[in-house]
């Protein structure tokens, strides 16, 4: 079977051949595939790359990617199938620590493995120096064994990978330079090559590696990568090794990690291969890298830079220091080898916004790499993947994340931190105050501590209320913390809990995606793209949902009707923006603007707020007056505000939006009134907190693309029954939410005092049964929750225990919400 989509690949790496091979096993065999490199060995990233394969990350999607990868490896050989083929040696890996900080957190990553499927155990020094005879137990305090890791041969897998895909159809062109891109109407027509020939193609993938930040510029698009180079060096003969392993099977040991030291090591026969990422940052301008001009070899490629002794020194004391048999060796061989990273570490999938038929699947390693490309290949063939590719979408990043100084400076901060310990909460330390509301100037003036989002600077709380801490009544006092869960943590959050309950606080909003639809179809545009009716009279508000076409929760969105024509859409992220801009009708009645920068927002909410916001307006703010998920123009000490009755902290109170220049005067004038009614500016932290207490949902964390509306607790917004035609509509139609077998789940903690933080597996009857999304401290109720997916069947009360590094935190099933269940604080 064939098909009409012409598709061009460029990039005969590890990326490229597994595509080529995705789609061709699901029959679109008129692929090409272009390199400028020879085939097989092109001179990219692949044609060096060491192969390790560590399965486990902080990322759920990330670590499917890499397990596919092992799988699909394991299939095209291993050195008990293939003999001196193979593809993938399945040796197992090993993480060691030398600090009780690594320890501490290889048993945090082994809750992350056995919650997605990835066999992992933490063992002591003496079995480490078992599965690893060359370490010195002495030096290090345990490690995490995953059996299932191990190494690709990753050149010898493009060449099994190519050969299949051709045996389907596909067509490999080494020696090829691409020159352009040739584009009709807004679509890719085909890929212009040095040569002088237009390749036709429907659809043209760029696979490029690090070469793929100048062939996006062939459309346009920005693809934030910043090519980076590694050091790998190589051993003479290791006594040690000597005879146990030969040229045919090269390791048997566990590839190894010295995380603390930003080392890694492979053997390779009778040497060892030593990574490292403990030297400085190395940027590659590609116009210095050496034309491929006559030919590549596996010493000398582009990619393979000249090593750098000076900057190993000190990682080879290290490295004799845990592996004593490397004390009678020498480093023979070495090079700085060039790849891709990206602001955020993570690998960059999507379609160009301006060029349709454009796609990108860069910054991706051997290890995620047929994860990714089946993943691709599901976009492009299903429409849609099975797994939720939110952190991948390269569409992810705001404007001033895809600035080439802004990827510059965090993907060298991301090449130093690769292997360190870091927190879930912890920001950059540079660049700082990029992007800043209204009431920046205040906040700090109130000692806001701040953490950043998108470039966003948040405050978590402020320490103009650490006096207030005395003032807690007894039921209010958190409990101490353990030292993980304590970092970018205070006593203040239990003060902006409590005066949000018993006062009234106010909240910078800002930050959060703001977008206008606008013309005379954007009603009906929203309507076909969301759960919820938009078609409802001006000034209504309502939450809903855009799911795919299987039914899985695209985003939530908080939409609002504030003209016959004109809607303002609460939204979770850039690929909302993306998402709807790509839906527009050609005939232009709809226009989708980013106003996030222009306008400010502040939560104001608490028992009080009324009492503050409405002697400083003429218009109404009783209940009656606006309603619940209700909004309307009014002023406020004069300044024109739009005020929504919405609050995601479960209080009276209304989001208050305003344009940029007016802000600081409506934080200051918000601020004075409320100063004698107690009120507080209060932070993320507390936020959270109050949002779980409701049982309020946070797109990406607690839900995404893999779950329908009735699993994520969420079906009370989705009515296919009683409004038109939408995206997804057909498969909710067919879902049964009686018949779900997991479900979004809360938890409370049963001593009442321990405090998870998220992506911790828990346990059912001593077996690992799913794994928590969000988490905070309930400090009106006084007691740690958590969110997890977990078997629907459980019912309320029953007992889990949630893996909290190496220990097992008993919990119980709730039910939701756990605060005020009947709403009436909120429509007072």
């Amino acid at each position: 079977m064939s098909t009409t989509s012409r598709v061009v690949v460029i990039g005969a790496g590890i990326v490229g051949t597994n595509l080529a091979d995705e789609l061709t096993a699901r029959g679109w065999t008129d692929v090409t595939v272009l390199d400028q490199g020879p085939l097989p060995l092109t001179g990219g990233s692949t044609s060096h790359a060491p192969g390790l394969v560590f399965q486990t990350t902080g990322s759920k999607t990330m670590t499917a990617f890499a397990t596919y990868t092992v799988e699909k490896l394991k299939e095209l050989g291993t050195p008990a199938t293939a003999a001196g083929d193979w593809c993938f040696n399945q040796v197992g890996g090993l993480e060691v620590a030398t600090t009780p900080q690594r320890l501490a957190d290889l048993h945090r990553k082994q809750g992350w493995a056995i919650s997605r499927g990835v066999p992992a155990t933490v063992v002591g020094p003496d079995e480490c120096a078992r599965l690893h005879p060359l370490l010195d137990a002495g030096r290090i305090l345990g490690g995490l064994h995953t059996p299932t890791d191990g190494l690709a041969k990753a050149a010898r897998a493009v060449v099994v990978l190519a050969r299949r895909a051709q045996e389907r159809g596909a067509v490999f062109r080494g020696s090829t330079r691409v020159t352009g891109i040739a584009q009709a109407g807004g679509r890719v027509t085909g890929v212009q090559t040095d040569t002088g020939e237009t390749i036709p193609a429907d659809i043209v993938v760029c696979c490029a590696g690090f070469w793929g930040r100048e062939l996006g510029k062939l459309v346009g698009m920005r693809v934030p990568l910043l090519p980076l180079a590694h050091q790998y060096a190589r051993t003479g003969q290791v006594e040690a090794l000597a005879g146990r392993n030969d040229e045919l099977v090269e390791a048997r040991l566990p590839i190894l990690r010295h995380q603390d030291a930003d080392l890694y090591y492979r053997e390779h026969d009778d040497c060892i291969g030593i990574g490292s990422y403990a030297h400085r940052p190395m940027p590659v301008s590609l116009a210095e890298l050496p034309e491929i001009g006559g030919g590549v070899t596996e010493s000398a490629q582009p990619s393979m830079l000249p090593f750098t002794e000076e900057d190993f020194a000190q990682q080879w004391e290290q490295s004799r220091e845990l592996l004593p048999a490397l004390r009678s060796a020498k480093v023979e061989t070495g090079f700085n080898g060039v790849f891709s990273f990206t602001p955020d570490g993570g690998p960059l999938i999507g379609e160009s916004a301006d060029v349709a038929g454009f796609w990108i699947a860069e910054a991706v390693w051997v290890t995620h790499s047929s994860g990714v490309a089946r993943a691709v290949a599901q976009l492009l063939t299903d429409g849609r993947s099975e797994l939720d590719l939110h952190g991948c979408d390269v569409h992810r990043f705001d404007e001033i994340e895809t600035t080439d100084a802004y990827v510059d400076e965090t993907a060298q901060q991301n090449f130093v931190e690769i292997y360190d310990v870091l927190h879930p909460l912890q920001p950059k330390l540079s660049p700082r105050d990029v992007r800043v509301s209204p009431f920046h100037a205040r906040q700090r003036e109130l000692g806001a501590v701040f953490l950043q989002a998108h470039a966003w600077e948040r405050p978590h709380w402020y320490e103009a209320n650490a006096g207030l801490v005395k003032e807690l009544p007894q039921d209010w006092r958190p409990p101490s913390r353990d030292a993980w869960s304590a970092m970018f943590h205070s006593p203040v959050v239990a003060v902006e809990a409590w005066k949000t309950r018993t006062a009234v606080a106010m909240y910078d909003m800002t930050p959060l995606k703001r977008l206008e639809v606008s013309g005379p179809g954007a009603c009906a545009f929203l309507d076909g793209l969301v759960t919820g009716k938009m078609d409802k009279s001006v000034g209504s508000v309502t939450y809903t949902l855009m799911l795919d076409e299987a039914g899985g929760v695209r985003s939530d969105l908080t939409v609002a009707r504030l003209a016959q024509d004109s809607f303002q859409v609460g939204a979770n992220s850039n690929l909302d923006l993306d998402h709807l801009r790509r839906a527009l009708p050609a005939d232009g009645g709809v226009r989708v603007r980013d106003i996030t920068g222009g306008t400010c927002c502040i939560g104001v909410w608490g028992p009080l707020a009324r009492d503050l916001v409405q002697p400083l307006s003429g218009d109404d703010f009783s209940h009656e007056g606006l309603k619940f998920f209700r909004a309307m123009p009014a002023h406020i000490a004069g300044i024109p505000v739009t005020a929504m009755r919405l609050s995601y902290v479960g209080e009276l109170g209304w989001e208050i939006y305003t344009g940029a220049e007016y802000g600081q005067k409506l934080w200051d004038v918000l601020y004075a009134a409320g100063r004698p009614l107690g009120v507080v500016a209060a932070g993320r932290a507390a936020f959270n907190s109050l949002r779980l207490e409701k049982g309020y949902r946070s797109w990406g964390a607690d839900m995404s693309t893999e779950h329908d509306p009735y699993e994520a607790g969420l079906g009370f917004a989705v009515r296919p029954g009683t409004k038109g035609d939408f995206v997804g509509r057909a498969a909710v139609q067919a879902l049964d939410p009686e018949a779900i077998t997991r479900r979004l789940t809360c938890l409370t903690v049963d001593d009442r005092r321990s405090v998870v933080l998220g992506h911790e597996v828990v346990h059912v009857d001593g077996e690992p049964a799913g794994y928590v999304t969000s988490a905070a401290y309930a400090h009106t109720l006084g007691t740690p929750v958590a969110y997890a997916w977990l078997p629907a069947w459980l019912p309320v009360g029953a007992r889990v225990e949630i893996q909290y590094f190496d220990r097992l935190i008993p919990a119980s099933v709730a039910a939701e919400p756990l605060f005020d269940p009947e709403m009436s604080r909120i429509r007072r």
